[in-house]
């Protein structure tokens, strides 16, 4: 676990640099997307060295490099450098890095064992362990780990709820319209954040009544899968099969998860 936040914070350092150089990047005759590119990418770097410094053995499974197998078969990283790659680029401070450690067990090569998602502008550290819980460290507020408790709301009308817009002209635009017309109108409200990783993690601390996206990759929801499960959340796919395989992604409480799926169908 250590190594993993120390990977993190490593990376969140230049992160934090380039976000605070965009604004001179935007009138630049290159642009800002491939400056943005360029970060991500040395992220991916800073946090695949640091692991493999201390884990050299173990697997990669990352957005920007792919995978890279190692000589430990039973351990894989996966890794999101920059979830929120969108909200970097326009200057809007809410991205997160994500990372995931998956270990075979019993033969079962989907069994998450740790994973971090690290905000670097509030400096909050969200984390677990399997079967040790889920936890927040808020650097700036000094106040130690904190355990994670999902909201308990169970009236539908009361819940907010978390989503990602499917850019349009890619498979689900439609559908996925019809599905948030259904959430808005009985609840209290849906939010688009632009990071998937953090949705989890704030699903988790109770900040949202639950999350629903469809089409994610593997990287941008393992972490926060198993910091969801740990802090006590159902986690589950909204299609056939296992959520990391899908992206298909329902998460919240068990009060409320009837409910969403029902409007979601």
């Amino acid at each position: 676990m250590r190594v993993m936040q120390f990977a993190a914070r490593k990376a969140s350092r230049n992160l934090l640099r380039d976000f605070g150089e965009l604004e001179h990047i935007q009138v630049s005759r290159k642009g800002p997307a491939d400056f943005v590119s360029r970060a991500d990418k040395k992220a991916e770097e800073t946090i695949i060295e640091s692991l493999l410094r201390d884990r050299p053995g173990y697997s990669i499974l990352a957005e920007e490099c792919g995978e890279i197998k190692g000589t430990d078969k039973t351990h894989k990283f996966i890794i999101d450098p920059l979830d929120g790659t969108t909200n970097f680029l326009h200057g809007i401070p809410h991205f997160a890095i994500s990372i995931a450690l998956e270990r075979e067990i019993d033969n079962n090569p989907k069994e998450l064992v740790a994973g971090v998602i690290y905000n670097p502008i509030t400096d909050e550290m969200f984390f677990a362990e399997k079967n040790k819980g889920a936890f927040l460290n808020d650097g700036t507020r000094g106040g130690g780990d904190r355990r994670l408790r999902p909201a308990k709301r169970d009236i539908f009308a009361n819940a907010i709820f978390a989503t990602g817009i499917p850019f349009l002209g890619r498979p689900g635009h439609t559908k996925f319209l019809k599905e948030l017309h259904q959430v808005m109108g009985r609840s209290a409200g849906v939010r688009r954040m632009g990071s998937a990783a953090l949705d989890l993690a704030w699903t988790a601390a109770g900040r949202y009544d639950g999350f629903w996206e469809r089409g994610l990759a593997v990287w941008d929801i393992a972490a926060g899968v198993l910091i969801a499960r740990e802090a006590g959340l159902r986690v589950e796919s909204l299609t056939q099969g296992d959520v990391l395989d899908t992206g298909d992604i329902i998460a919240t409480n068990e009060m409320l998860h009837e409910p969403l799926l029902k409007n979601l169908s």
